[in-house]
């Protein structure tokens, strides 16, 4: 059976072809529009899937949305209803989106695929099911719990099931409007970062706050259960009437009106981000327990938008609660495509499922590749000056040089990576012992905030020599601590207290905290991803020829962007995000670019212009 899932309308649309159950293709709008967190109907991304998969609208056996519109609009009218009058701004703001285009989906995918496969007809799966989905399919494990949580599907925010061959049971649901998605994106917006892509900021800036506001939450806006379910006290909200979260009611609670983008972050901000940071780790690691408890299952599966918080991921891993946790990488609404694919083909279509050692999700590189002749026929369209490299063993080992001497690389190599994480395959890569790494990635590289961290990526078969941590993390979904014995005093309450509002995030950024100071947050963690031979044999290498010059086998990982643009797709995103930072050198497959070898870009736009900030 050959399906096509799509996922669009709300946000990080994408579209996933699966064919027998096996996952062939999986892609964001936002890598082809370059615009973040694309919700418009995924054009691009279906146009890509059904040319990997060699194939047109006319082979497909189902087109499947990832959520159905009419319990959606259930939803809605039910909460206008209720609430009479004061819908009104909800109605004025949401009612075009509602009746003109999601309750036309079919037609809108219609016209984007060309046709609705052999049958004509779209399939809608639930939203909370296409998130379970994604999570159960392609994890190795026969059977498992499974949770998902975001911030509303149709009705649901929060479920617990269970998975078993090739089937799916949704066994118990927390309902709209209680959602610790929505609560956790309340908490980020009032911080004054951006709902949808602005949550992981609040995660980064967590450890350098205090959980000071943790009871009042707790007493105040949710009550949570020893299951791990919860409800919210709806008269400090404001999402039920209008498209923002908060309202004077909440800020009332801390301190004074939310801060506004781009402000001052102050020890106010980093407080309430431990705080809710706390809470949402509380909630997980309880619905974990419960979630072992009712199902009696030894493996769990995690998606969702709220899978995406690797430092609560990593609180239910540290407890050993299950013997085995698998997370989708992508596990926002992109990943829905994905599991509404599967679902249908699995579910609906009783494709039989057979489950390996390694999960089904290729590493998650299931996005477009670029063969060398093109990348080489754009770098001669540009009179850009590159050398070409011989052969891998050459590369790998160049590389590692140059990352051995504190340079900043852009390596592009193999199939784009599905999901939020750059995860090796649209990288940028730096020495992690170096000390000003950090800073200079934030601001000279990223153009981002001081102060959030960056990630290691690690050989496999070496994680245990640096983090306190046993298995594989290959998605980056997890964090751990960094070994003892490798760390150095730090105490960050000599740089930002409660005596110093309005401190400088710099200088407790710019500590050497371990010996691999640049992937060392300051509460020691570090959101780890594993570097498997079979998934990534060339970045591996990388990491063996760093770990022979250098005696160390990590390196630092950040996503091949600037702030606000989407993860880099094309050798021509590339290259542009290249020239436009104070990146060293690009690696495009076996080409390598050193910058002081470039001319200036002629004509080149502002980014800052180009891109909305996040």
């Amino acid at each position: 059976m050959k399906i096509l899932g799509v996922s669009a309308l709300y946000h990080d649309s994408a579209a996933a072809l699966c064919v027998d159950g096996e996952i062939i293709a999986a892609a964001q709008e936002e890598r082809f529009t370059r615009k973040k967190n694309d919700l418009s109907i995924p054009t691009h991304s279906i146009g890509y899937c059904l040319a990997e998969g060699n194939m047109t609208n006319a082979d497909l056996d189902a087109v499947v949305y990832y959520d159905n519109p009419l319990l959606t609009l259930d939803r809605w009218l039910k909460n206008c209803c209720a609430l009479g009058t004061d819908s009104a701004t909800l109605i004025e703001k949401s009612f075009d989106t509602m009746f003109a285009n999601k309750l036309w989906i079919h037609m809108l995918i219609e016209n984007a695929v060309g046709g609705l496969g052999k049958h004509g007809k779209l399939m809608a799966c639930e939203h909370h099911v296409s998130h379970a989905a994604s999570a159960f399919y392609p994890s190795p494990y026969s059977s498992a719990a499974i949770i998902t949580m975001d911030g509303v599907g149709e009705w649901a925010t929060s479920t617990i099931g269970r998975g078993h061959d090739s089937s799916i049971e949704i066994i118990k649901q927390i309902n709209y409007p209680h959602s610790l998605g929505l609560l956790y994106s309340a908490f980020t917006y009032f911080c004054g970062f951006k709902i949808n892509s602005g949550e992981y900021k609040l995660m980064g800036l967590a450890p350098y706050g205090e959980p000071k506001y943790t009871q009042k939450i707790k007493d105040i806006l949710i009550d949570i259960k020893e299951d791990g379910s919860y409800r919210l006290n709806l008269d400090y909200f404001r999402f039920q009437r209008d498209t923002v979260t908060v309202d004077d009611t909440f800020c009332g609670l801390f301190d004074g009106p939310r801060r506004q983008m781009e402000s001052t972050i102050t020890k106010r901000e980093m407080d309430l981000a431990a705080s809710i940071q706390k809470v949402t780790e509380e909630i997980m690691v309880k619905m974990a327990i419960y979630a072992r408890k009712l199902t009696n299952e030894k493996n769990l599966c995690l998606s969702g938008g709220v899978a995406l918080n690797c430092v609560a991921n990593g609180a239910i891993h540290s407890k050993g609660i299950f013997d085995n946790i698998w997370i989708q990488p992508a596990s926002g609404d992109a990943g829905g495509a994905l599991g509404a694919a599967l679902y249908t083909d699995y579910s609906c279509f009783k494709t039989k499922r057979t489950v390996g050692v390694r999960d089904a999700q290729k590493g998650s590189y299931l996005g477009p590749s670029f063969s060398k002749e093109k990348i080489r026929d754009f770098l001669d369209s540009h009179k850009a000056n590159y050398s070409v490299v011989a052969s891998n063993a050459e590369l790998t080992s160049r590389v590692a040089e140059m990352l051995s001497k504190d340079k900043i690389i852009g390596f592009f190599s193999g199939r784009m990576e599905f999901g939020p994480r750059a995860l090796g395959a649209r990288s940028i890569l730096g020495n992690p012992m170096s000390p000003e790494m950090q800073q200079k990635l934030n601001l000279k590289i990223k153009f981002r905030e001081s102060f959030r961290p960056f990630a290691p990526i690690v050989m496999s078969e070496r994680v245990g020599n640096y983090f306190e941590f046993t298995g594989e993390s290959p998605y980056m979904l997890l964090t751990a601590p960094v070994k003892p014995e490798l760390r150095k005093e730090f105490v960050l309450s000599k740089y930002i207290s409660d005596k110093n509002d309005n401190a400088d995030m710099l200088p407790a950024v710019n500590q050497i905290r371990s010996t691999i100071p640049a992937v060392t947050h300051v509460d020691y963690s570090a959101r780890l991803q594993t570097v498997n031979k079979l998934d990534h044999p060339l970045l591996h290498q990388v990491l063996a020829d760093f770990e022979r010059i250098t005696g160390c086998a990590v390196l630092v990982n950040t996503s091949f962007n600037v702030r606000g643009e989407p993860i880099v797709c094309t050798p021509e995103d590339a290259f542009l995000c290249f020239m436009r930072t104070d990146m060293d050198v690009l690696v495009l497959e076996n080409c390598v670019l050193l910058k002081e070898d470039q001319s200036a870009l002629a004509n080149d736009v502002n980014w800052r212009e180009q891109y909305e900030l996040d």
